[in-house]
């Protein structure tokens, strides 16, 4: 069985060097062929360098893959159609891994009973969640990308996160690539590339399978630990839900595109916000707050470009 890991990485050498130095350590099976595939996507710092020195020091392990094409969703395809193997790993470059990750992400996927996998995403070192967030909301770490559903096995019903998944290479040639309007890139911080694609499986009927043993360790940043950031990452997250949904069919009643009852939600929360007493739960409110705004935002925009979308085609001809 052939394994392909496609790490995609922008202008992060030191992390990088020390993500790579982890995946070398990887334990696979001999049987099986495997390799890790950086795609450079356009980086101006020494990433290129330190994957060279790689493929180097460990010949057939690690190859290098240049996109110009600055944005995640275009790394990432282009690491796709690069890849010649039966199974397509997905990581990131600022994570270390569990020597058996590989391993264990990929095991199920090697009969057709499994469309793809997920594992768990755990901090990297010691981590204290500061005082201003509640972890009793259920995504309450998901703008530090931690994702951890316990310690059983089974059927994964949500989408995983980009940093820790699998898929049978198939599954991109019968539902298509990563859509390119999502997924970060210079004129946009809108991710959501990853679960748009897992919900596309999800939706036609395939089966994600949930693999606690597959563990990647995530580095949380200072600037991360920020609610100026929390904040830019639940806006982004409503904008890019609309981008992957669309608007709700059956919202009847809208202002420029932007059902009501968004206004009513937005309305409620910005209450419970001002009201709150205990530091936690107001900023809970407040995240909710920018994600509601992120969602109207979304749909103001779509709208626009659903009204425009008649008169370009119009000029077009």
């Amino acid at each position: 069985m052939k394994i392909t890991a496609i790490l995609c990485t922008y202008n992060r050498c030191q992390s990088l060097a020390e993500a790579l130095e982890s995946a070398a350590a990887l334990k696979v099976p001999e049987a099986d062929e495997w390799e890790i595939l950086v795609v450079d996507n356009n980086s101006t710092d020494k990433t290129r360098e330190v994957v060279e020195s790689f493929c180097r020091q460990y010949p057939g392990r690690f190859r290098y893959l240049f996109e110009p094409r600055q944005g995640k969703s275009r790394a990432l395809n282009a690491g796709i159609h690069e890849a010649h193997s039966d199974i397509l790993a997905f990581t990131d470059d600022d994570v270390t891994f569990d020597p058996g990750w590989l391993l264990n992400l990929t095991a199920s996927l090697h009969k057709g009973d499994w469309a793809g996998a997920a594992g768990r995403i755990l901090q990297q070192g010691t981590f204290t969640p500061p005082r201003w967030l509640s972890l009793e909301e259920r995504y309450a770490l998901a703008p530090i990308a931690l994702f951890d559903l316990g310690t059983q096995p089974g059927d994964l019903t949500e989408a995983p996160f980009g940093a820790n998944m699998a898929f049978r290479k198939g599954m991109f040639e019968k539902y298509g690539g990563f859509r390119t309007d999502l997924g970060p890139h210079p004129d946009s911080l809108i991710r959501s590339e990853d679960s748009e694609f897992s919900y596309r499986l999800l939706s036609a009927g395939e089966r994600l399978r949930y693999e606690p043993t597959a563990v990647v360790y995530h580095a949380i940043p200072e600037a991360r630990l920020q609610k100026s950031y929390f904040l830019a990452w639940w806006f982004d997250k409503g904008r890019g839900e609309v981008r992957t949904f669309g608007i709700s069919s059956d919202a009847n009643w809208r202002l420029r595109g932007v059902p009501l009852r968004l206004l009513r939600r937005l309305a409620r929360w910005t209450l419970q916000w001002m009201t709150s007493v205990r530091a936690s739960r107001r900023f809970s409110c407040q995240q909710k707050v920018w994600y509601v705004a992120g969602t109207i935002v979304g749909c103001y925009q779509l709208a626009r470009r659903q009204n425009a979308q008649p008169v370009a085609m119009g000029l077009s001809r």
